[in-house]
């Protein structure tokens, strides 16, 4: 799994390579378009970084709140199979504090 670190690594090895790959154009003037090119295609990792890093956290928040619906649902069951009057009540909880969420969140913006 990467971390923090992982991306933190990977961008100081990026930014080394394309430090080697300038010195390599400078000393053969004549591969300078070849490596342009490389250094272009290094050039696009952290932006690619970035995105993943973006997609990861939406991921994770998805997984999270597919775990508190799934655990609503379940205590709703279990509540009905004991015979509670509001049996319910875990899922309207649960819908009552993803709107809240979702409209603090939007508010935050």
């Amino acid at each position: 799994m990467m971390t923090s670190n992982s991306y933190a690594e990977i961008t100081t090895r990026n930014d080394i390579a394309r430090d080697i790959i300038a010195g390599f154009a400078s000393a053969a003037p004549t591969l300078a378009g070849v490596f342009g090119f490389v250094d272009s295609a290094l050039a696009d990792v952290p932006a690619v970084l970035a995105e993943l890093q973006r997609t990861r956290a939406e991921l994770e928040a998805a997984r999270l709140d597919r775990a508190n619906l799934l655990a609503a649902m379940r205590a709703t069951i279990g509540a009905h199979a004991d015979g509670e009057p509001d049996s319910l009540y875990y899922l309207r909880d649960e819908l009552q504090a993803r709107r809240e969420r979702s409209q603090g969140h939007r508010g935050a913006s």
